[in-house]
């Protein structure tokens, strides 16, 4: 769990702080190129840097798993691909405004938009969800340039250096933001009872969630998001940023609306339908993530580590 930098060791720190401080220098040499070179440079570097990090051996191993019928030419292919989408990813996250700008301009379609809209008309909460999927952030900054009152719920950072960096970025592109935890909780829960609009990232590995089969594998999924729609009596739906084809542009997709029933029905359609999306974009899903693991008091039903 991300603590406070006293309650690390010396050596902890001093990783964190190296890393901070490179990740910080990378960020404001790239915004010195213009943007329309600077997200694919950016998507280039992450190119280079992932095999070195480990990110393909992760990557190979999710797919491996999930697609055993991927030829190793698409696994490949796939490594690569994931690594760009990280890096524009990452690069787009700290531009501001001309990135704001692309997310504007994006087209916007599904049939999620006609609820979204009635739910604002009527002061109905609405609970999105989404996954690290395209840049889900060109989503939220969409909605909220349309005017929707959009808060969002986000993970604090394992590095406590760069997570102030990284929270006065994502802050900067619509508030309010709720950091996961109890506090952030009472935040998000106070505005969707005022009739707020709430963006949950729920494709992670969530202790103490429900084994959910996600491309065919049981993977630790929140409920949470599903409870939060139930009690408050939210519209569910499923929304991403898509990236185009030029890797710059992006379409805002809204799915249909899930239905209430109980969380892990409603969970489960969260999953199949992020599934959907990304079968049909397999390198724009953050395949890095360990998605599909073990933990000590859950073991995994197929999968040890």
């Amino acid at each position: 769990m991300p603590v406070a930098p006293s309650e690390l060791t010396f050596s902890q720190r001093l990783k964190y702080f190296t890393v901070n401080i490179a990740l910080r220098g990378l960020i404001g040499g790239l915004k010195l190129i213009p943007y329309r070179s600077r997200v694919p440079a950016m998507g280039w570097v992450m190119r280079k840097v992932a095999p070195l990090a480990g990110f393909h051996k992760r990557v190979r191993r999710n797919l491996h798993y999930t697609r055993p019928d991927l030829t190793a030419a698409q696994v490949d292919s796939l490594c690569h691909q994931v690594a760009d989408n990280v890096g524009r990813t990452l690069a787009e996250l700290y531009a501001g405004a001309p990135f704001w700008a692309r997310a504007k301009a994006a087209g916007i379609s599904g049939p999620g938009l006609a609820v979204l809209e009635q739910a604002r008309a009527e002061g109905r909460p609405v609970v999105l969800v989404t996954g690290h999927f395209g840049n889900y952030d060109a989503a939220r900054s969409k909605l909220v340039q349309m005017g929707f009152n959009m808060g969002s719920l986000y993970r604090r950072m394992a590095n406590p250096y760069f997570n102030e960096h990284y929270v006065k970025a994502i802050s900067a592109t619509g508030k309010p933001m709720f950091e996961q935890g109890k506090r952030g909780m009472v935040e998000m829960v106070r505005h969707l009872k005022s009739g707020g609009n709430i963006a949950i990232v729920a494709d992670m590995h969530a202790q103490g969630g429900e084994y959910l089969p996600f491309f065919g594998r049981p993977a630790l999924t929140s409920t949470v998001p599903a409870e939060l729609a139930l009690k408050y009596k939210a519209a569910f739906i499923p929304v991403y940023g898509v990236r185009r084809d030029n890797g710059l542009d992006f379409d805002v997709v809204l799915s249909d609306e899930i239905p209430h029933s109980d969380p892990v029905t409603m969970t489960q359609a969260v999953c199949d339908d992020l599934e959907r999306m990304v079968r049909g974009h397999m390198g724009q899903w953050f395949w890095v993530h360990r998605r599909w693991k073990p933990i000590h008091d859950t073991p995994h039903p197929d999968y040890a580590d």
